[in-house]
């Protein structure tokens, strides 16, 4: 009896999602031993074990290939934030958004220190970080704008508050890098955020009210900042 022939790797979707990955840990790899400018197209796709054809297939460039999973996990937050209902608070839900995102980078960190070494040495890499940190904020901001549709300020809020949400993941995720992957990063960015929800509620619910403007070192960590808000706010006068 014949059997059916079995479906394509690449045609299902955590086929697509595993192709993808094996490609771009082959890049990483060979960017590592031979160095970015000198690691080919043809090199890449050898060791992954794919064609030529199927590697552009899944990117536009070697540089994209050394963030294969970006589009997964910014497909991977439109569906969290998709999920919930119009009751749970918007920033709450934009928060574990957040913190799903940086679970992808704890789940591999010998990947992700990898990765970090590397867009430290190739400007290339650099921007196509941002421009993938970009893509976060986005979708935050997106979403934040439908949730606070028809109030007061609602497109200022829901990009401010996106780009909160992103910098305090980006600068816990920094600090977790540098430490080697050994920072307790989980709880740190949990505390950032809850900083960041409080203070974009603060701030919209007391529209028209006094303005605390702080100026700190951007290395300073997330404890230290709040600390020092803490001090500040306890020295104004009461209403």
């Amino acid at each position: 009896m014949s059997q059916e022939p079995r479906p394509r790797v690449g045609r299902t979707p955590q086929g697509r999602r595993r192709i993808r990955g094996s490609v771009s840990l082959a890049a990483l790899a060979l960017f590592a031993e031979k160095g970015f400018e000198a690691t080919t197209v043809d090199q890449i796709a050898e060791a992954a074990g794919v064609g030529r054809r199927t590697f552009f297939r899944y990117f536009r460039s070697k540089e994209d290939a050394a963030f294969g999973d970006h589009e997964e996990r910014l497909a991977d937050v439109a569906e969290l934030l998709a999920g919930p209902g119009t009751g749970e608070d918007p920033l709450l839900v934009v928060s574990r958004a957040a913190e799903a995102v940086l679970e992808t980078y704890l789940a591999e960190p010998e990947v992700s220190l990898q990765r970090f070494e590397l867009t430290r040495q190739v400007p290339a890499l650099r921007d196509k970080e941002i421009a993938s940190t970009d893509g976060y904020q986005r979708a935050f901001a997106r979403y934040l704008r439908e949730r606070y549709a028809g109030e007061d300020d609602a497109g200022l809020r829901s990009a401010v508050a996106a780009a909160a949400v992103v910098a305090a993941h980006n600068q816990v995720l920094r600090e977790w890098l540098r430490s080697g992957a050994r920072l307790e990063a989980r709880g740190r960015l949990r505390s950032a955020l809850a900083v960041v929800r409080t203070g974009i509620a603060a701030g919209w619910s007391g529209a028209g009210e006094d303005v605390v403007v702080g100026v700190v070192r951007t290395a300073a960590p997330a404890a230290a900042v709040l600390t020092q808000l803490e001090e500040a706010l306890r020295g104004l006068p009461r209403s």
